[in-house]
């Protein structure tokens, strides 16, 4: 079964799991990147019980997977079924999704992504501003994705840097 359109209820409070790319999507792999998503999650199941799940790629950067566990929890061989399909994707198009030592941030209107290190230090020798938004991958529900996953600087973990 084909998923033709996503199915995320903004009001629903699903399970998010979030892969931030190092590097904007090509629109090429978009597409490609939607179509084997939307394969993968239309058989996508839990103990043989299918999970009710969605996903969208937003700001062209950030894959985010929702799964509706009202319905059905997502299990262990489940999430690993997951990682695998996205690490799949992750191998044919580099992106560096599994890279969890890196920080994105929007400045100027525009997305950025360094290397964590190189983003503290810049931070701390003031050639980055803080006036910019940081983008948060630790958000675990749906409706804190929608409210803090792009943060001002002093809202966000960055603002810790010292």
């Amino acid at each position: 079964m084909k998923i033709e359109e996503s199915s995320i209820v903004e009001t629903n409070d699903y399970r998010v799991i979030i892969y931030p790319a190092s590097r904007p999507l090509e629109t090429k792999e978009a597409k490609a990147i939607t179509e084997k998503l939307f394969d993968f999650l239309a058989t996508w199941a839990a103990h043989g019980k299918p999970l009710s799940s969605s996903f969208k790629i937003e700001k062209n950067q950030f894959i985010v997977i929702c799964v509706d566990e009202e319905k059905e929890m997502a299990s262990g061989c489940s999430i690993d079924a997951l990682g695998k399909a996205m690490k799949e994707i992750d191998e044919q198009y580099q992106l560096g999704l599994f890279d969890r030592m890196k920080a994105s941030y929007v400045e100027n209107g525009e997305v950025k992504t360094l290397k964590l290190f190189d983003f503290k230090s810049k931070i701390k020798s003031g050639e980055i501003s803080k006036d910019i938004q940081v983008f948060d991958f630790s958000k675990n529900t749906y409706m804190e994705f929608i409210g803090n996953f792009l943060l001002p600087f002093e809202r966000s973990w960055a603002a810790g840097i010292k």
